[in-house]
């Protein structure tokens, strides 16, 4: 194996030693070993959640493929982490068909309402009114997650809604239990949370918050989850959900109309490809950030081979790519539906070229030194999940409501919880988000326009070897899923990549953030020394998961981030109806 970047041989075998034991079929027999497989030997789905991750297996058992199985865990974690994400946010879904052998981006991103100018974000004072960007039903797009679903289920999929949305029926009818991080995340936003009628109607529904071990039940989301299942599109976007979605947006003083409801629909883009080191990645396009960051850093750092650079200087290297990325990510990417992003120039290997020259190899450049202007943490609650199914399908998809429990409010009678995305534009140009993140025009809201997001679902692929990958973090979305992406490249297994300690800079702060024991002292001397700011104890942030298909040995594993404890990755070889 070779080192491994930043997460030094050390750091990595103390890892190992403790790490879970990575989901993984049975050794191949050594006929299969001579040559690649043209199928998986079975599925493997990593999540979030134990429940998800099983409702996934129950829909392949049922003969569903993996696109059935993505939308009963989509389903089910929309019901026990409202703290992460739900239907009443949205979500970026990569998908492969091995059929057809297409690949399809499915965007399902909130989008701004009518009433969400620039100038209903700001005080009296002109300044960025952060209680109204971030809280409420004025912090909330129109939701794209349950259309994402329906156009899932009806175009990819082979089992009916009814049947993929039955787990999240369940569950949220009849409760699951209470977990540590549903009951710290109320105590953070409680007292925006209690505002809202609708919020209390749940959270306090036995007079006090979810407490651990508790059961929680949600009978009013578990309703207009069966009106989904049975109606399809309508059973969200018109009729008697959201009648009570504009009724509650009203009530709350936000301003929603029925026709940017009924109007809301998801778009099929076109991924993001390039090549690094005999890998071919597929990944997500604008308006998410992540694709065209991920290319730009790795085909920048692709001058050096960082497996023969010390730790300080491999840690250099990829802050230095990162720095540019984010630069470039602040100023010129937003919803293309309405801005020209410069896609071929970004993600040209000359233009990465360009950007390599420009890194000194042992001074940190000044973020202050790179233009600033043209001419620019999605929250840990964010969520992700990884599937590969026995005839080849995958999918992954990264799914939020942004900030913890997004705006707080669930819309009276629906049971849904809003999201806060509004917050992911450029409500003030030049003006840092909840992340830390700057934007300009080309991500400031306009109707019906989707704000930027930092969500990378992605795949790679080399000759022996096939990857799902993705992760939540925010603005540190992209750093984790680019870890993990030179974690695999570097030898390491599901698991292992999964459990990689985390770096991350994003041009402004100027300031490299890593875990707790992620930089050694030497390491963090030597960067001080090139001129950077290390922040090296940070708490730990992100919880990727992956999946990967071994083609050599014809086996598959399963990695989930060990930073969550509700985290499952399991595999299954049980027999599957052809696709």
């Amino acid at each position: 194996m070779r080192p491994v970047l930043h997460v030094f041989a050390a750091v990595v075998l103390s890892l190992v030693v403790a790490m879970p034991t990575a989901a993984k079929t049975p050794a191949a027999k050594t006929a299969t070993t001579a040559a690649h497989a043209s199928h998986p030997p079975g599925a493997a789905i990593a999540s979030a959640h134990a429940l998800a991750t099983d409702a996934g297996l129950e829909m392949l058992r049922k003969g569903g493929n993996a696109f059935d199985a993505a939308v009963a865990v989509s389903g089910v974690l929309s019901v026990v982490e409202p703290v992460s994400s739900g239907i009443g946010g949205g979500g970026f879904f990569l998908l492969h068909d091995a059929k057809t052998g297409r690949d399809v981006f499915v965007d399902a991103r909130e989008t701004a309402p009518e009433s969400a100018t620039p100038a209903s974000f700001l005080d009296a004072k002109g300044d960025l009114d952060r209680d109204r960007a971030q809280n409420g039903p004025w912090s909330a797009g129109i939701p794209g997650l349950p259309a994402a679903l329906v156009h899932i289920a009806k175009k990819y999929g082979k089992l009916p809604l009814t049947t993929t949305l039955a787990p999240a029926i369940r569950i949220a009818r009849d409760g699951f239990p209470v977990y540590e991080r549903l009951e710290k995340g109320y105590a953070s936003r409680r007292t925006v949370m209690e505002r809202y009628r609708g919020t209390r109607a749940v959270f306090l529904a036995d007079g006090d918050p979810p407490k651990v071990g508790e059961t929680f039940k949600q009978p009013e989301l578990a309703h207009t989850l069966e009106l989904i299942a049975s109606k399809g599109f309508d059973g969200f976007y018109r009729g008697e959900t959201a009648t009570k979605l504009l009724a509650a947006v009203k009530e709350e003083g936000g301003r929603w109309t029925p026709n940017e409801l009924a109007g809301y629909r998801v778009r099929e883009r076109t991924p993001l490809k390039f090549d690094y080191r005999g890998w071919h990645i597929t990944t997500a396009p604008p308006p998410s950030s992540g694709g065209v960051a991920l290319a730009e850093i790795l085909q920048t750092v692709s001058g050096w081979d960082l497996q023969k650079l010390d730790p300080a200087h491999r840690t250099h290297i990829l802050t230095e790519a990162m720095r540019r990325a984010y630069r470039d990510r602040t100023i010129y990417l937003g919803d293309p539906d309405f801005v020209k992003v410069p896609m071929s120039r970004l993600m040209s290997p000359d233009y990465a070229a360009g950007l390599r020259a420009t890194i000194h190899p042992d001074k940190a450049t000044p973020s202050e030194l790179l233009p600033g202007q043209p001419a620019p943490l999605e929250d840990d609650e964010t969520t992700h999940y990884s599937i590969i199914d026995a005839q080849g399908n995958l999918v992954s998809t990264t799914q939020t409501v942004n900030l913890t429990y997004g705006s707080g409010m669930v819309a009276t009678g629906t049971g849904v919880l809003l999201n806060n995305e509004m917050d992911d534009f450029a409500l003030k140009p030049g003006t840092a988000n909840a992340f830390g993140v700057m934007g300009f025009e080309a991500n400031a809201p306009k109707p019906g326009k989707r704000m930027l997001s930092s969500m990378t679902p992605s795949f790679m692929e080399s000759k022996d070897k096939l990857v799902v990958i993705g992760a939540p973090g925010g603005s540190r979305i992209i750093t984790e899923v680019l870890i993990g992406i030179l974690g695999y490249d570097a030898g390491l297994s599901a698991q292992q990549v999964a459990a990689l300690p985390r770096i991350h800079h994003q041009w402004l702060p100027d300031l490299i953030s890593a875990e707790a024991g992620a930089l050694d002292a030497q390491t963090v001397t030597a960067l001080e020394a090139m001129g950077h700011k290390v922040n090296a104890a940070e708490a730990n942030w992100g919880n990727l998961q992956t999946v990967a298909w071994d083609k050599r040995a014809n086996t598959l594993e399963g990695g989930t981030d060990p930073r969550n404890p509700m985290g499952k990755a399991a595999v299954d070889t049980a027999p599957r109806a052809a696709h």
